[in-house]
């Protein structure tokens, strides 16, 4: 005598080409949040990129960065200086809020003097004061000083 042999797996539907629906085995995929990255935020995302990729030796230098992605060196440099920020700045950076509509939040040219201060403290003190001027009230001010208890 035979037993069929049962076989459970997740499925969900999504939308097709011209409105069918298709099934797809899996479990759902997570829903993408709205709004887009703050600019200084990909910024700084991409410097972290770009340390990795010389530290791994897939480029020889910053002057190989800038030929293959058809920048100058001084802009290689601007984008990776924004790595001397402290760490705690460069997380709040990281996870400022998504932006829905408008313009930037914060500007990279604002950030750049922070990061040339060589003493993570002097940056602190800077960032503070930058988001004070920013920002008076509100739940932005709570994640850009987030980890700024000195």
């Amino acid at each position: 005598m035979t037993t069929g042999i049962q076989v459970e797996t997740k499925v969900h539907f999504t939308s097709g080409n011209k409105g069918r629906r298709r099934l797809n085995t899996g479990p759902i995929a997570p829903p993408v949040e709205k709004g887009r990255l703050p600019r200084i935020a990909r910024m700084l995302a991409l410097a972290h990129r770009f340390d990795r990729l010389v530290r791994d030796g897939v480029v020889e230098d910053q002057a190989d960065l800038a030929r293959l992605g058809h920048v100058s060196r001084a802009r290689v440099t601007q984008i990776m200086n924004l790595l001397q920020l402290a760490p705690d700045i460069q997380e709040s950076i990281l996870f400022l809020p998504r932006l829905q509509q408008g313009r930037e939040i914060l500007q990279e040219h604002e950030i750049r003097p922070i990061a040339c201060k060589a003493d993570w403290k002097d940056q602190r003190k800077a960032w503070a004061k930058l988001i004070d001027a920013k920002f008076s009230t509100g739940e932005l001010t709570k994640i850009a000083k987030r980890g700024n208890s000195d």
